[in-house]
């Protein structure tokens, strides 16, 4: 108390101010943060991670984040190559990869990745058919991210991935495309069954050719139907004669 009762009031303010002043020159960063400095308006560059040093009243300094963002693109009314009327949102993953650009680049670089990943989402959709956007999307997922990453380099944005992640149809659509899946089916089951019947046609043709060569074949498979149908629990058995036997009987009783 002695110590401080002895000090002017005018020293004691210095001291406090020279405390705060050096206070306020000292900023800590974290591992993900950097520090952009302008000094009296002009870029001076980007500090980081750990302790920086301004200069108080001269030096402005601002922090970005180089973190991964998650944006989420609300639904968009998108009328496809097909005219068909859908509602589909996609999610934007994407990083600062040059702090300086986004600063100075872009006004706010979070809102211009969303507008641009709006339109930009819009405009592919209109171009794709139903069809690809269903069947084909990762190849859609590819050109959304190619062309919102050629947009954003200029601001320090790298665009990492684009995945759309729902796509609403209305109730009459969706009966459409049941039906059409239905069909599809339908026609998918005819042509196997048509290709089976052509192959057993096939089959049997190839058959008859050879029994039509070879004449024992026709008796194997005779005495091979025969046992077939002795297995079975039947009272009477029709047995079909070669009319090649009836006829040598025949003649052979004229003789007599």
């Amino acid at each position: 108390m002695a110590l401080l009762t002895g000090i002017s009031p005018a020293v004691f303010f210095v001291v406090i101010f020279l405390i705060i002043l050096a206070s306020s020159s000292i900023k800590i960063l974290r591992e993900y943060e950097r520090g952009v400095i302008f000094r009296l308006g002009r870029l001076i560059g980007s500090k980081g991670p750990g302790i920086i040093f301004i200069i108080p009243m001269v030096d402005k300094l601002l922090r970005i984040s180089l973190r991964t963002v998650t944006l989420e693109i609300p639904p968009q009314d998108v009328i496809t190559r097909d005219n068909i009327s859908i509602k589909v949102n996609a999610v934007v993953y994407f990083r600062v990869v040059d702090p300086n650009k986004a600063v100075v680049g872009i006004e706010n670089y979070l809102y211009a990745t969303s507008q641009l990943a709006q339109t930009t989402l819009r405009s592919v959709i209109g171009q794709s058919q139903l069809d690809e956007l269903l069947s084909e999307r990762d190849n859609i997922n590819i050109q959304l991210q190619d062309i919102l990453d050629k947009h954003t380099e200029p601001w320090g944005v790298k665009v990492s991935l684009v995945e759309i992640k729902q796509v609403d149809l209305d109730t009459d659509m969706q009966r459409a495309i049941a039906r059409q899946a239905e069909a599809e089916r339908e026609r998918r089951a005819k042509v196997i069954h048509a290709d089976g019947e052509a192959q057993a046609a096939e089959k049997l043709l190839a058959a008859a050719n050879i029994m039509s060569v070879h004449p024992a074949a026709v008796h194997l498979r005779f005495l091979q139907t025969l046992s077939e149908v002795s297995t079975e629990k039947n009272s009477t058995i029709i047995v079909p004669l070669p009319i090649d036997l009836l006829a040598a009987f025949f003649q052979k009783k004229g003789k007599d």
